[in-house]
């Protein structure tokens, strides 16, 4: 019999053509009887085919359903008077199909099953709609293989080629980043964050050496730009403008972000070494009269990646030779020294002021100045400690720590000293 035109002729509900009855309990506990067709029901589904094949069949036939399923019941018995290529668009939502398509499963319902999984396989999701479906596609089997698909592991190949093209994206490598491009660029490097990992989740990414090269190549040319446009600020005419801090502040502000992934991937040692390379041309031109009041938010931003390259050393994060230790800290630690109580001051002189150095950015850089300075040899110490209290501005950073365990240290460097003298001595004598 042709299922389609039986349905054509018959209508759900219908008592006059009804020959069988389907009773469900609604939300309430109370039966409702839907008066139906049992040659459409056959021919749709395997579970009602049995059911009617019974040789002692009933013309009533009970689902147990519960007040969370009984809707997609509901609309399932109204999908099977449906004509099969309707079904797809009759659906609404991934949770009414969700629903359906578990109840499809129930009373096997090859067409309705076929056509929810063609559905669902087509539609956005979202997180908890995911979980929803794979739920619901567990019985499938390989009918569940194209929903599987949109959420199956990706090959390392497929992950590298996507984090790779993210990574230059984010670094606005070899290319320039489009006028529209900032809120993609940013996402670029969320998702980069993210890829590589900052949780007890497995990082999607290893860090290779054809990744490590891309970034390098990335940090090279942020670290070229940036020294480009810094120098190009002492040809400015009007420095009052925003373009050219704006412009400096999004290549400082790359650069603060590479230092949150350069760790994960063991190269902050690169950036590190050429933080310390640039340094001393980076304060020269900052210092210049020419900026002596003006680009305030440029040097505070300078303050935070200093404060990054100070903590990676100072911790030990990134290891560099005594010479290098020192010269990084004698470079920063006196223009740290004598930007402080300078925007302070215009803080004091203005309330709404917004270049200040923060609470929390304040005690990070001290923290890691008194961490470096403890690491250094002794006479380094001392040079930078007395150096320290000839200043006026004692406040910040506070030394204080440095200064005491330097003491505690002499002393008993002093102590081990005349103790290893006497153990000579006394061993000479006896001799």
């Amino acid at each position: 019999m042709d299922t389609a035109k039986v349905a054509k002729t018959c209508i759900l509900g219908d008592r006059n053509t009804s020959d069988i009855i389907i009773r469900l309990k609604n939300r309430e506990g109370r039966p409702e009887w839907f008066y139906s067709h049992s040659a459409i029901l056959r021919n749709r589904s395997k579970f009602f085919a049995s059911q009617v094949s019974l040789p002692n069949s009933s013309t009533c036939i009970e689902i147990h359903c519960s007040e969370f399923n009984y809707d997609d019941y509901v609309e399932l018995l109204r999908l099977l008077y449906l004509p099969v290529d309707s079904i797809l668009e009759s659906l609404g939502s991934v949770r009414s199909a969700v629903g359906i398509l578990q109840t499809a499963i129930a009373i096997h319902c090859e067409d309705i099953t076929q056509s929810c999984t063609q559905y669902l396989e087509a539609v956005p999701w979202d997180d908890k709609e995911e979980e929803l479906i794979l739920k619901a596609v567990a019985k499938l089997g390989p009918m569940a293989t194209p929903i599987l698909a949109r959420i199956q592991p990706v090959d390392a190949s497929a992950t590298k080629n996507v984090f790779v093209s993210a990574v230059r994206f984010a670094m606005s490598i070899g290319r320039p980043c489009p006028p529209f491009g900032d809120e993609l660029k940013t996402s670029a490097q969320e998702q980069v964050e993210f890829m590589l990992g900052e949780d007890e989740d497995m990082p999607l990414i290893a860090a290779d050496d054809e990744v490590k090269s891309v970034v390098r190549i990335g940090l090279s040319n942020i670290c070229s730009s940036f020294e480009n446009e810094l120098s190009s600020l002492l040809l400015e005419s009007n420095l009052v403008c925003d373009t050219a801090e704006d412009k400096i502040l999004q290549t400082l502000s790359d650069i603060e972000w590479m230092c949150n992934i350069l760790p994960k991937m063991d190269l902050m040692k690169d950036f590190v070494f050429k933080w310390a390379e640039i340094s001393v041309s980076v304060l020269g031109i900052i210092e210049d009269e020419k900026l002596a009041c003006v680009m305030w938010g440029l040097k505070v931003k300078l303050i935070q990646v200093t404060g990054k390259v100070l903590e990676a050393v100072g911790y030990g994060n990134v290891i560099l030779p005594a010479p290098c230790r020192v010269q990084l800290l004698k470079t920063w630690l006196p223009y740290i020294r004598k930007i402080k109580p300078i925007l302070d001051s215009k803080g004091n002189e203005d309330t709404e002021f917004p270049y200040m150095m923060t609470e929390d950015l304040c005690q990070s850089i001290e923290g890691a100045i008194v961490s470096l300075i403890l690491s250094l040899p002794s006479n380094d110490q001392a040079d930078i400690l007395a150096d320290w209290m000839k200043t006026e501005q004692l406040r910040f950073p506070d030394l204080t720590e440095a200064f005491e365990v330097w003491c505690y240290r002499t002393k008993s460097a002093k102590r081990r000293l005349v103790q290893g003298l006497d153990s000579v001595n006394n061993a000479t004598v006896s001799l």
